[in-house]
């Protein structure tokens, strides 16, 4: 059954077709009576209008706008040639019914109106004889209703399926916008993710590269020294590992995990503790706080954090053996400044242009990048006299 009615709805214009010739069939039986009642000249009259009437119902919906012109001619043409009503005249109600679907608007409204007159001026034609004028007026009102009916009907439906229409066309565009919330929501968490990584691995594994040249440089002359060198590099690593598996614990979506399992992220009085780690990796940092400490919003303490540490391991990268840094915190009412500079050789013009060079440059990218999500400003670039200079001034109340 179901495959019928898909049927029948992919070929519309075939079904039409099929009502038409019943239609035809229907009314050349009843075309009988009025040939022996009114002659052979009132068939060749009938005829002709009953095929025009059935070719509107054959393609109501084709072209209905041009039908509904076909169907007023031919009721002209009846009621010009006395062609009284009959079964034909049907599709007449099918026609008023079929453009207050589909039709364009201006066919509706005429539509409308020659349902409404269809009946009057078929009663003032043919008026039915022996009848009170009460009782004629009352069977053009019976006859109107179906008129009326079939058009409010099918003007609801129009006005349905213009609703339904909207609301798949706002389904479709809440989905792609949808969509694309979730692209950029995404985009915007992989390069969170990718700046945290790019920290958390630069600046340990920095570190752990020079203990380790250091260690096998005085591993015969200095066992110390080295086996201190070994054991900064075990507490690195373990550092490295514990923000990883934090890092991993964000990806890993779906399951529970014990607040206990991961190490907090990283705030502003753990600088302290970074730059003692830089100076016993062999680099000399001058660390000074100004201003009144205080809390500050989670996002400023762990960008102010990640500021250091990469400006820290940049000075380590390109800084040359002998480069020493310092780290100034400035507590203002409104923010917090941060000035990281050093006495070394600097960094290459690209790596601190935006962008880089061949895919180089992404510790500043991310410094960027983080100091914009808290809508506070970042310079970076060479300082006079030699070596590099970082300022950044982060609000304590993000930029709306």
């Amino acid at each position: 059954m179901q495959r019928l009615y898909a049927f029948l709805r992919r070929h519309p214009t075939g079904v039409d077709c099929f009502w038409a010739l019943v239609l035809f069939g229907v009314s050349v039986m009843s075309v009988v009576p009025q040939r022996e009642a009114r002659g052979t000249d009132a068939t060749a009259l009938i005829i002709p209008c009953v095929l025009l009437l059935c070719v509107v119902i054959a393609l109501r919906r084709v072209v209905p706008e041009k039908m509904l012109l076909l169907a007023a001619a031919v009721g002209l043409g009846q009621v010009a040639l006395d062609v009284a009503t009959m079964a034909a005249d049907f599709a007449l109600l099918v026609i008023v019914y079929t453009v207050a679907v589909s039709g364009a608007r201006w066919a509706s409204r005429a539509a409308l109106t020659m349902g409404l007159c269809a009946a009057p001026v078929a009663q003032l034609r043919w008026p039915m004889e022996d009848v009170s004028i009460g009782n004629n007026v009352a069977i053009t009102v019976f006859q109107t209703v179906p008129f009326a009916l079939a058009w409010v009907l099918g003007d609801s439906i129009r006005t349905r399926r213009a609703y339904f229409a909207q609301l798949e066309e706002r389904a479709a565009r809440l989905e792609k916008e949808r969509e694309a919330q979730s692209k950029v929501a995404v985009a915007a968490e992989r390069a969170r993710i990718a700046r945290e990584l790019h920290d958390v691995v630069a600046h340990n594994v920095s570190v752990m590269v020079v203990q380790a040249d250091g260690a096998a440089y005085v591993l015969d002359a200095a066992p110390d020294q080295a086996r201190k060198a070994l054991e900064t590099i075990s507490s690195t690593g373990r550092q490295a590992l514990a923000e990883m598996r934090r890092l991993l614990g964000v990806l890993r979506t779906g399951e529970h995990h014990e607040a206990g399992e991961y190490v907090p992220q990283p705030d502003v009085q753990q600088i302290e503790d970074l730059v003692e780690q830089c100076r016993s990796s062999g680099l000399p940092v001058d660390f000074k706080v100004e201003g009144s400490p205080r809390t500050l919003p989670s996002g400023v303490e762990l960008t102010a954090y990640r500021i250091v540490q990469e400006a820290l391991t940049n000075t380590r990268k390109h800084g040359g053996p002998n480069a020493g840094a310092s780290v100034r915190l400035v507590y203002f009412d409104d923010g917090l400044g941060l000035l990281i500079e050093d006495d070394g050789k600097g960094a290459p013009h690209e790596l601190y242009e935006e962008g880089g060079f061949d895919g180089q440059g992404h510790g500043l990218i991310g410094m960027r990048e983080r100091v914009g999500m808290v809508g506070g400003t970042l310079d970076a670039g060479p300082r006079q006299g030699g070596g590099f200079r970082i300022s950044a001034l982060l609000p304590l109340k993000p930029a709306h």
